[in-house]
C-alpha cells in the first residue's frame, strides 16, 4: 500500500488537472452559449411587446428559457450525448463513422443524416462569428449614441483580424480563453444577482407550469417566440464536437459549477429588470449594468464573442479534416500550428471561405437583430440530426430495446421538432441563409462521396488484378522490363489491382525496380490508430511487397514518417534510393456515368482543386514521380 501522503498528492494533482481542463472548456466549449444572453431575451420579447408585456408573460418567457437550457443542454448533451462517443471523440461525423461500421440496411440514410448535420454545423460556423461580434459591439451605442455608425466597421475589422491570426495557431491565445470567458460568466452571474431583487416574483420562473401556460396562452405568437427562445442554447453542438479535446468530466464540471448557474442568474436578472422597468426591453442585457461599467462590459463581451467565434472556427477546421479523412471531401491543405497538439490545425481554404461568408452576412444583415432571425434553423436542424443518430447509437452500442430508446428520445425529438418548426417560420426573413448553406454543403459532400465511389468502380473494371500481373511481369522473357536498382513505392486505393502508375511506368519506360511496394493508405472509423495497429505488411514475391498504412480520422496522414518508423520492424527504407509513383487522372464528364452532368462537373471541379497528394501525404517533393491518364466519369 502507498503512503497516505502519496495518495493525497496524487488526488490533488488529479483535481488540479480536472480544474485546468474544466477552465479550458469554459472558453472553447461554452464560448458560444455564453454569448446568447446578449440577444436571446431581447429577441424573444419582440413578438409579444407590441401591446405591452404582462408580468405572467415575462415570468413564462424566462421559465421557457431556463427549462430549454435544462432539457436540451443539461439532459440531452451534458448528461446523455457526452457518453455517446467514438473512442473519446464526439461530433456528427465522428458518430456517423461509428454507426456506419455496424449499420444494418439503412447506411445511406445514416450517411445523409450525418452529412446534413455536418453541413448545418458549417453553416453555424459562418453565422456565429457574425452574430456574436455584432451583438457585442452594438453595446457601444449605449455607451454613446455617436458610435452608432462605427458598429459595422469595427465589427468587420475585428472579424478580419480574427481570421487573419488563424494561421498563427490558437495555442497561445487559448491559454487566455478559459480565464477570460470564466470572468465573463462571473460578470453575467453578478449582473443577474444584482437585479433579481428588482422583482423577486421572477423566481416563479423555476416552475415549469409558467412556461406551459405561456405557450397555451400565446398560441401562434408563442410558436414564433420559441424561435428566439432557442437562441439560449446556441453552441450546444460544440459541447459534443469538442468532447475529444477535454473529455466528459471537465465539460460536465464546467457546466454545473459555473456556466449553467451564471446563465440562469443572468436570465432571471434580465426578467426582473424588465418587470421593474419595461423600457429596458430595448436591450435588457446591457441595461443591467450601470453607466460607468458599460464600456468595460462591452469590451469583455467583445472578447467573449471573439473567443466564441474562435471555438466555432476551430470546430469547422476539425470537422472538415474528419470529412476529408472519411472520404466526404477532397484533400485540402492542412497545416499544423502546434508541435505537440495535433488538434490545433489550420486549413487556409476553409478559413478563406468562412471569412468571405461571415463578412457577407455582416454587411448584408447589418445588425444582430436582423441576423438573429437566420440563426436558429442551423442549430435546431443539427440538434434534430444528433437525436436521430443517438437513437441508432443507443440501439446498436448500448443495446437498448426499441421501446426504451423511443420512450427516452421521442419526447426530446418532438420538442426539438417544435423548435425547428418555430425557426422555419423565419425562412422568408433571413432563415433561408442557413437552409441554403446546408443544402450547398450537403450536395458538395454527397457528390464527392458518390463520385469517388463511381470513379473507383470505373477504374476497377479496366484495372489488371495484381495476382495475375506480378507473375506476368516477373517472368523472364525477351519482352521483360529492364530491372533497375532502388525502391519504387506506388500509392493506390485498391491493393488488389496493379496501380495505374506502375502499368504506365512499365509501358512507357520499360523498367521495373528491384523492390516495389504497393502502398495503400486507409482511414479507419475511429479517431486514432496506435503505432502497433498502423502497419500491415505482406511480401507477395521477391520483388513485390504490399503495405497498408492505417490512420485514424483525427490523425495526420504522414506517410514519410510512418515509413521511417517501419525501418524498426525490419523494412529496408532509404529515402535517397526510393521513388514515390503517383497516378494523376484527368477526369472527363460523361452523361451516362450514373450522376447528372452538373454533378459530374461539380465532382471534377472539386477533384481539380484537391491538394496535391505528395503534399497531403507529406512525401519528399524531390522523390515523387507523377504519371497521368484520362478517365471518363
Amino acid at each position: 500500500m502507498g503512503h497516505p501522503a502519496e495518495h493525497s498528492a496524487a488526488e490533488t494533482t488529479k483535481v488540479q488537472g480536472l480544474f485546468a481542463l474544466a477552465l479550458g472548456s469554459v472558453g472553447v466549449v461554452y464560448g458560444d452559449i455564453g454569448t446568447s444572453p446578449l440577444y436571446a431575451f431581447r429577441e424573444a420579447l419582440k413578438p409579444i411587446s407590441h401591446d405591452g408585456v404582462t408580468e405572467v408573460e415575462i415570468i413564462g418567457l424566462i421559465s421557457l428559457m431556463i427549462w430549454t437550457l435544462t432539457i436540451i443542454v443539461t439532459l440531452k448533451y451534458v448528461l446523455f450525448l457526452l457518453r455517446a462517443d467514438n473512442d473519446g471523440e464526439g461530433g456528427t461525423l465522428s458518430l456517423l463513422a461509428l454507426l456506419t461500421k455496424s449499420a444494418n440496411g439503412h447506411r445511406a440514410f445514416l450517411m445523409l443524416l450525418g452529412l446534413i448535420g455536418a453541413a448545418l454545423f458549417l453553416g453555424d460556423a459562418i453565422i456565429t462569428p457574425a452574430l456574436s461580434v455584432l451583438s457585442a459591439v452594438e453595446g457601444l451605442k449605449l455607451v454613446t449614441p455617436a458610435l452608432d455608425s462605427a458598429v459595422l466597421p469595427i465589427s468587420v475589422g475585428i472579424l478580419i483580424g480574427l481570421f487573419a491570426i488563424q494561421s498563427k495557431g490558437t495555442g497561445l491565445v487559448s491559454r487566455f480563453f478559459g480565464p477570460i470567458t470564466a470572468v465573463w460568466f462571473l460578470v453575467m452571474g453578478a449582473g443577474g444577482i444584482a437585479h433579481i431583487s428588482d422583482d423577486y416574483g421572477i423566481l416563479a420562473a423555476f416552475n415549469p407550469w409558467y412556461a406551459v401556460q405561456f405557450m397555451l396562452h400565446e398560441g401562434f405568437v408563442g410558436i414564433v417566440v420559441l424561435g428566439a427562445v432557442f437562441l439560449t442554447v446556441t453552441g450546444a453542438e460544440a459541447l459534443y464536437a469538442d468532447l475529444g479535446h477535454f473529455g466528459r468530466r471537465p465539460i460536465q464540471w464546467a457546466w454545473f459549477t459555473l456556466v449553467f448557474p451564471a446563465l440562469t442568474l443572468n436570465y432571471l436578472g434580465q426578467g426582473a429588470l424588465v418587470l421593474k422597468r419595461p423600457e429596458a426591453m430595448s436591450d435588457p442585457f446591457y441595461l443591467m449594468f450601470p453607466q460607468w461599467a458599460l464600456l468595460p462590459v462591452v469590451i469583455l463581451a467583445t472578447a467573449a464573442t471573439i473567443i466564441a467565434s474562435q471555438a466555432v472556427i476551430t470546430g469547422a477546421f476539425s470537422l472538415v479534416r474528419q470529412g476529408i479523412h472519411l472520404g466526404y471531401l477532397p484533400r485540402m491543405q492542412i497545416l499544423f500550428t502546434s508541435e505537440t497538439n495535433t488538434g490545433q490545425i489550420f486549413l487556409p481554404s476553409v478559413n478563406t471561405l468562412l471569412l468571405v461568408g461571415v463578412i457577407a452576412l455582416v454587411l448584408g444583415f447589418e445588425s444582430s437583430e436582423a441576423l438573429a432571425t437566420a440563426y436558429g434553423i442551423s442549430v435546431t436542424g443539427a440538434m434534430v440530426v444528433t437525436t436521430l443518430m443517438a437513437y441508432e447509437f443507443v440501439r446498436l452500442k448500448w443495446r437498448w430495446p426499441q421501446s426504451l430508446a423511443i420512450g427516452v428520445l421521442a419526447p426530446l425529438l418532438a420538442l426539438e421538432l417544435v423548435f425547428l418548426g418555430a425557426n422555419l417560420l423565419k425562412v422568408h426573413d433571413g432563415g433561408w441563409v442557413p437552409v441554403m448553406m446546408a443544402i450547398i454543403f450537403t450536395i458538395i459532400m454527397w457528390t464527392w462521396k458518390r463520385g469517388t465511389a463511381i470513379l473507383f468502380e470505373k477504374t476497377r473494371r479496366i484495372d489488371v488484378p495484381l495476382a495475375t500481373f506480378i507473375p506476368m511481369v516477373e517472368k523472364k522473357s525477351d519482352h521483360a522490363p529492364v530491372l533497375v536498382p532502388g525502391v519504387a513505392i506506388f500509392l493506390t486505393s485498391d491493393p488488389e489491382t496493379a496501380p495505374a502508375a506502375l502499368l504506365h511506368n512499365i509501358k512507357h519506360n520499360h523498367v521495373l525496380h528491384d523492390k516495389n511496394v504497393i502502398l495503400t493508405i486507409v482511414t479507419g472509423n475511429k479517431p486514432r490508430v496506435s503505432l502497433e495497429e498502423r502497419y500491415k505488411i505482406e511480401k507477395v514475391s521477391e520483388r513485390f511487397t504490399l503495405i497498408e498504412l492505417r490512420f485514424g480520422f483525427m490523425q495526420s496522414h504522414n506517410v514519410s514518417q510512418a515509413l521511417a518508423y517501419l525501418r524498426k520492424t525490419g523494412f529496408k527504407f532509404d529515402i535517397m534510393s526510393t521513388s514515390f509513383y503517383l497516378g494523376r487522372r484527368k477526369l472527363v464528364p460523361d452523361a451516362e456515368s450514373g450522376m447528372p452532368m452538373w454533378q459530374d462537373r461539380l465532382f471534377i471541379a472539386m477533384a481539380n482543386t484537391a491538394t496535391d497528394p505528395s503534399d497531403y501525404f507529406h512525401l519528399p517533393a524531390n522523390r515523387v514521380v507523377e504519371l497521368g491518364s484520362h478517365v471518363i466519369i
